[in-house]
């Protein structure tokens, strides 16, 4: 499959789970197409300018009214809402976890205007930036996820992992919360060290997030664009995932199988 045939099958698959979808009159691009834009700038792991200039020349053929860089990430935060109609369903067994990303180095702490992370610890080590909590189903598809500053306890992500009440949640023992924080939500199993292997699943795509797509550093300051992107990483990869079962067949195969050709 060449590049333009899989940029062509990625378009056809977003504009069919968007159809009926209205297009803003004065707006020269369909849902369909910004959110395929979306995807490829995750795909890709790089900086705005970066993916902006190889957009520019190689997929104006396919995207004719591609906007300037600045206009592209400004529709992309303002239609991310679109790319939570690829959330997947919850399944008897879900699992949650944090993943650091790195925003400024320690030492550039304040520097910046718009600080949109904090200061906290991730994997023992001090990060300057955000954590990105995924809630993930059996089959490795996300079903929902939160984002907060660095110093944020892992626990503060039950808000979200609340919002699933009849689904059963495995987390690490980072997320436990004692009585006098509120406490645990209902079905969430705190998984000992050692313990819970089929944990792994997670920790196989935040793999894949952090080796191919270069989500363990992200250049965005602000919010807006944070979220933007971490859901645009959502919806990729609940695609391609989708896309490598139907091809290779296999739960467990399509999430270190799945080969993206941009």
């Amino acid at each position: 499959m060449t590049r333009d045939e899989f940029i062509t099958a990625l378009f056809c698959r977003i504009d069919d789970a968007l159809a009926g979808t209205p297009k803003d009159p004065r707006s020269k691009l369909w849902p369909g197409e910004l959110v395929t834009l979306g995807v490829l700038f995750v795909l890709r792991g790089q900086s705005q300018r970066r993916f902006h200039l190889w957009a520019w020349s190689n997929l104006r053929p396919l995207f004719p009214h591609l906007p300037e860089r600045t206009r592209l990430f400004r529709l992309l935060r303002r239609y991310r809402r679109l790319a939570d109609r690829f959330l997947a369903e919850p399944g008897l067994v879900n699992f949650a976890d944090s993943l650091g990303i790195e925003l400024v180095h320690p030492r550039r702490e304040g520097r910046s205007p718009w600080p949109a992370g904090a200061k906290g610890k991730s994997n023992g080590r001090w990060i300057v930036g955000v954590k990105f909590c995924p809630l993930l189903n059996g089959a490795g598809r996300v079903v929902d996820w939160d984002a907060d500053g660095a110093n944020v306890h892992d626990g503060e992500f039950q808000r979200m992992l609340a919002d699933w009440p009849g689904a059963g949640k495995m987390t690490d023992k980072g997320f436990h919360r004692s009585k006098k924080r509120g406490g645990d939500c209902p079905s969430l199993l705190v998984c000992e060290r050692g313990q819970c292997n089929v944990r792994m699943t997670i920790e196989t795509v935040f793999s894949n997030w952090v080796r191919v797509w270069n989500l363990k550093r992200m250049a965005e300051r602000r919010w807006s664009g944070i979220e933007a992107r971490l859901a645009f990483a959502c919806a990729a990869w609940n695609l391609v995932t989708d896309w490598a079962t139907e091809l290779f067949g296999g739960e467990q195969a399509s999430l270190s199988t799945a080969w993206v050709p941009v």
